[in-house]
């Protein structure tokens, strides 16, 4: 038996899978979120293990595990998160800072400003954003009293939720490439640590961060009881940020394969094999995964808010009481009514990056309902995987074939279906939503042998399939207005 744990935005799921890759078992549990001013966002790690450990013991209990049988744990989380704690205690030392929180979006712009982006692209893959790690290990550094002491003395270290996640489980400081590529720190080149850029994110110690190994192979074994005594020694051999173990749980092995998972937000992934690729603007350069001395590239568009805007509309406006709503809401429209939600919550992401973009509806009128703003919200998550998969198009030169589909989204039917139909190719939805997870546990299982890539790699997931039924006028005035409404919500927070 592999155990997976899939530590999420704004929940955890753990999930059990038996030796022919068959879910056995599965727990959920949503946890706090903390918004201490606008444009912020915070989680308490502390909260985050306890409910981890929690969700991991009932999947093992759901999957009637008994002492022995438990093969190897796999890590998938929410990238760019970053916690800072005490080694020695294990306690945190400050709230998480979450990969959607902004504060630091005037650092940005303030390094790019001083010419800093071309290395930070190079070296890094990625944008200068607040979106990323690295302004947030600063931040904190800065504003958390005492801390640079306590780095500078070892009593402090950071990491990404999956550090956090094998620190309490086995004791050791690592993490595997995949998160590390995602802190804006890492060399994705070199595989290291990049001095240059430790020193122009505030001088953070280089020991004051994880070991950086391949995404497969072992990180540690568990300890002390940390999912019960019948599992001590069990390896955690299988680590990857959230959108890369989604990609490998899709099976995209080769060059030119590439998925969309939806969850809070919606990543668009493409495999670009053991040579990095030069990202264009809007578009970024990560680690898919290391294996021994190899590491797999993938360009990606990262889609910052898609089911967190469902989330908003059930907990933020009470115009939902269930995400399961949205569905017969919006099938209940013959159109949008000219109705448009630009879900820039907290910004843009790919191809725009614009920090200051801020939620817009426009198109209301006396005769909108709450179906109309269902329908926006599930129309803006189609809309921006169009305008992310068209850049990603334009930067490999090959049109897109059809797009693999994951995560809990994928469970509304007319969401696929006007999805398919904006993107004008088939959209192929995976089996099992919890592609994530899955793919947590293959990482794991070929880490512990239990399973090899051949085995990975000709595995069939594919669920429901949905065509496209539109036809490329209707297509393109939908599209046209929607980019009108994001102008409109182009960076409205600078005033």
């Amino acid at each position: 038996m592999i155990l997976a744990i899939d530590q999420g935005t704004t929940g955890t799921t753990c999930l059990v899978f038996d030796a022919s890759a068959q879910l056995a078992g599965r727990a959920y549990r949503e946890f706090g979120q903390h918004f201490p001013r606008p444009g912020w966002v915070e989680h308490d790690a502390a909260e985050i293990w306890d409910t981890t450990r929690a969700v991991a013991l009932a999947a093992l209990a759901d999957a009637g595990i008994r002492d022995g049988e438990l093969q190897a744990i796999g890590i998938t989380n929410q990238r760019e998160t970053v916690c800072v704690w005490d080694p020695n205690s294990g306690e945190p030392l400050h709230h998480a800072l979450v990969w959607q929180d902004r504060r630091t979006a005037e650092r940005c712009d303030a390094l790019r400003a001083a010419g800093h982006e071309a290395l930070v692209r190079t070296r890094s893959g990625l944008v200068l954003d607040p979106y990323f790690s690295a302004t947030k290990i600063e931040w904190m550094l800065e504003n958390v009293e005492g801390l640079r002491e306590q780095a500078r003395e070892g009593r402090a270290v950071f990491g990404t939720i999956d550090a956090w996640l094998v620190f309490k489980l086995t004791g050791e400081r690592r993490t595997d490439v995949t998160n590390a590529s995602r802190t804006m720190l890492y060399d994705i080149h070199r595989g290291d640590w990049d001095d240059e850029l430790l020193a122009l994110f505030g001088d953070i110690p280089r020991s004051a961060l994880p070991e950086v190994l391949p995404s497969i192979g072992e990180f540690g074994t568990l300890r002390d009881g940390a999912l019960g005594a019948g599992h001590d020694g069990v390896p955690v051999s299988g680590i990857a940020g959230d959108q890369q173990a989604a990609l490998y749980g899709q099976g995209c092995l080769d060059p030119g394969l590439g998925k969309n998972t939806y969850g809070t937000g919606s990543f668009v992934l493409l495999n670009s094999g053991e040579t990095a690729p030069s990202a264009p603007p809007g578009l970024l350069t990560t680690v898919a995964w290391g294996i021994g001395e190899r590491t797999i590239y993938a360009l990606e568009a990262a889609i910052f808010v898609t089911g967190a805007a469902v989330q908003w509309l059930r907990d933020g406006l009470g115009v939902i009481a269930a995400a399961a709503e949205t569905e017969q809401l919006a099938a209940s429209l013959q159109s949008n009514d000219g109705v448009y939600f630009v879900p820039a919550l907290t910004g843009l992401g790919s191809p725009h990056w614009d920090p200051y973009a801020r939620g817009t509806i426009v198109g209301l009128t006396r005769g909108s309902t709450r179906a109309h703003i269902a329908r926006a919200t599930l129309e803006a998550i189609a809309y921006q995987t169009v305008d992310a998969v068209q850049a990603m198009e334009a930067a490999s030169g090959q049109p897109l074939a059809e797009l693999r589909a994951d995560g809990g989204a994928t469970a509304n039917g007319w969401l696929m279906q006007f999805q398919a139909d904006m993107l004008g190719v088939p959209v192929a939805v995976a089996e099992l939503a919890e592609t994530t997870a899955l793919g947590a546990a293959l990482l794991a299982g070929v880490g512990a042998g239990a399973w090899t890539q051949h085995d990975v790699a000709r595995r069939d997931g594919t669920g429901a399939r949905h065509e496209p039924r539109i036809g490329d006028d209707e297509r393109d005035a939908l599209m046209q207005q929607w980019r009108r409404a994001v102008q409109r919500a182009r960076g409205w927070a600078r005033g």
